[in-house]
């Protein structure tokens, strides 16, 4: 996804968001780790329960069950992803750490203790 004329990192994402946040909402650090968290938290709970409506298809009658019904389930699932993502990344922002370095911090001991191969 490109922003502008940039592709999305999250060094990208870490500069738009704070900014965005502190420009149209309010300092970084005017909410504690706890608010962080909190808000985090009801973006995962959103995305849950747009992924457990998709659960609920699989035993639903099958009238109202369609293709267009699960696509819409899963885009507005990713939707509240992104959020998760972007909470995330204040929350890190507010810690004063690199949510692009914990990623691959934990992604390489996982792939070391896994036996996977590669690293990023």
């Amino acid at each position: 996804m490109n922003i502008g004329d940039k592709m999305l990192t999250f060094e990208r994402l870490r500069e738009i968001n704070v900014r965005r946040c502190e420009t149209v909402f309010h300092k970084l650090n005017d909410w504690t780790f706890t608010d962080w968290a909190t808000a985090l938290a009801g973006e995962t709970g959103e995305a849950c329960n747009e992924i457990k409506k998709l659960r609920r298809l699989d035993g639903a009658d099958k009238l109202e069950d369609t293709k267009e019904k699960r696509q819409e389930l899963i885009e507005k699932a990713v939707i509240e992803l992104a959020d998760v993502v972007i909470y995330a990344d204040l929350l890190a922002a507010a810690m004063g750490k690199s949510l692009a370095d914990a990623v691959i911090e934990k992604f390489n001991i996982v792939s070391k203790k896994r036996g996977f191969p590669n690293r990023i």
